[in-house]
């Protein structure tokens, strides 16, 4: 009994997110990377004289996302 209401479950939720994206919606977080912050960034790091920190608050984004 529980396996078939948790495959109902499943197909329904499947269906519901194909739904979504026919309507054009995506799923996940945005991201905090523009075209412009990432050139910036490149820049800053290919020229070696910023260290990864400076790159992160410059730009706006953690330093993980710069790594």
């Amino acid at each position: 009994m529980a396996e078939s209401e948790r495959d109902l479950i499943r197909e329904r939720t499947v269906a519901g997110l194909a739904a979504a994206r026919a309507r054009g919606r995506r799923g996940g977080r945005s991201s905090v990377w523009t075209p412009e912050k990432l050139r910036v960034a490149r820049t800053m790091y290919a020229g070696r004289e910023h260290d990864i920190a400076s790159i992160a608050r410059v730009v706006g984004v953690s330093r993980a996302s710069v790594y």
